[in-house]
């Protein structure tokens, strides 16, 4: 019976998620610069409940957490980040046939 529960649940969560009625849980972060969704959830409270963890889970790995919000959303992508990575690359200088120096 449980099982039953719980199938029917993620059904009506994805029907939810797929109308854009389903709730999420958004953190954002200063260290690293990032936006994280979680969810989906089928009502606000559940995705309040569930915030706790997820926030845990950041501070756990060094986040300095910004804000934390529940909102009926539907993100196209669950971890956003605006730092770029910058990689050293040494400075090149074309030689040409003939070029004095």
């Amino acid at each position: 019976m449980n099982n039953l529960f719980t199938n029917t649940k993620e059904i009506f969560t994805n029907v939810f998620h797929f109308l854009g009625l389903a709730y999420w849980v958004e953190i954002v972060t200063d260290n690293p610069q990032c936006t994280y969704y979680f969810g989906p959830f089928l009502s606000s409270q559940e995705a309040d409940e569930a915030k706790a963890g997820y926030i845990e889970d950041l501070e756990g790995e060094s986040a300095k957490i910004i804000s934390v919000e529940v909102q009926r959303c539907q993100p196209n992508n669950l971890t956003i980040c605006d730092e770029l990575i910058e990689v050293a690359q040494p400075e090149i200088q074309p030689t040409f046939s003939g070029q004095i120096y």
